[in-house]
């Protein structure tokens, strides 16, 4: 099993760096270890105070034994840096997802408490499941559809905890729908937007199988001028009729939401999959632009975790409606 020493030197230095960084900008959730060190291939993100942990598949061969003592070894690091028992440390181990694998509830959990970005308030989650209830890497993406939203009918796909949703309304969108697959994510949704007192009859949250919908979107009349559409890597749930690919599926997906858009909408489309590719062939005629650079957050690029377009009808000139 490797020395844990290098692994708390560098999380020691990490920490009081990105800790700064995140004082200067105004931030309270920000990273601090993006598999920095080989041997220590795991991600801790800090949300007001609190530590989370992801670990990774490592890249050397150990048997159960050796492997739960390296995870014992990094829980107790990470738990005696931040001054907590290691029971009470956050702790995931997250596997690449193969086949009928999908991501589900995880323990038996500690409450659930509220953080802010950008002057608004998110309820997260770091035990219950995999994921926090506020993905960190688009802090950048929400921001700039909050810019965005001002007057604008805002639809937001694959909606998770609809954090993109409580940003669009609070940059003043005329209407939202949000659309999610999960009862659990609604509520979530939900509380999120009561928490900001915009839980508001123009702010409309329907649970329905995002693809199904966009099957029959021909037959929907409302159109929208922002888009997010943030679909997972890929999903089985006992609810949906197919499964979601997102390298099979996403022209596909694309092409109906580029259908849902007025003439000078935008469409951001943003996946995390591993070595994605973009299908532009298989697109509609489009403006494609991407943009992942720019919706990385500096706290992110050692190993940015997505890729992001903006996306235009291309019949789309400055003042068209």
């Amino acid at each position: 099993m490797p020395d844990p020493t290098p692994f708390l030197n560098r999380l020691t230095k990490n920490l009081r760096h990105w800790s700064k960084w995140a004082r200067r900008q105004g931030i309270e959730c920000f990273r601090i270890y993006d598999r920095d060190l080989p041997e220590f291939p795991v991600a801790i993100d800090v949300y007001a105070g609190r530590p989370h942990v992801q670990a990774f598949e490592t890249r050397w061969e150990a048997d159960e034994a050796t492997y739960e003592a390296w995870v014992d070894a990094v829980r107790g690091t990470v738990a005696g840096l931040f001054e907590i028992p290691p029971a009470e440390l956050a702790f995931k181990v997250r596997r690449r997802q193969k086949g009928t694998d999908q991501y589900e509830a995880t323990g038996n959990p500690p409450a659930p408490f509220v953080v802010h970005e950008d002057g608004l308030k998110f309820e997260v989650d770091l035990h219950r499941y995999l994921d926090t209830g506020l993905f960190l890497d688009h802090r950048v993406t929400r921001a700039l559809v909050r810019e965005q939203a001002r007057d604008k009918r805002f639809l937001n796909l694959f909606a998770y905890t609809g954090s993109f949703t409580v940003h669009a309304a609070a940059g003043g969108a005329s209407s939202s729908l949000t659309l999610d697959l999960s009862n659990t994510y609604q509520d979530w949704t939900r509380r999120n937007l009561r928490l900001n007192d915009l839980d508001r009859p123009e702010h409309r949250l329907e649970r329905c199988d995002v693809m199904d919908w966009l099957e029959h979107s021909s037959k929907i009349e409302e159109r929208f001028d922002l888009i997010v559409m943030d679909p997972p890597s890929f999903s089985n749930s006992k609810a949906m009729d197919t499964t979601l690919d997102v390298q099979r599926d996403h022209p596909w997906m694309i092409n109906r939401a580029l259908s849902l858009l007025t003439a000078d909408g935008v469409l951001y489309f943003s996946n995390n999959k591993r070595g994605f590719k973009l299908y532009e062939d298989e697109l509609i005629p489009c403006e494609l632009e991407d943009i992942t650079r720019k919706t990385t957050p500096e706290d992110f690029r050692r190993h940015p975790p997505h890729r992001c377009w903006v996306i235009r009808r291309s019949n789309w000139k400055p003042g068209m409606k």
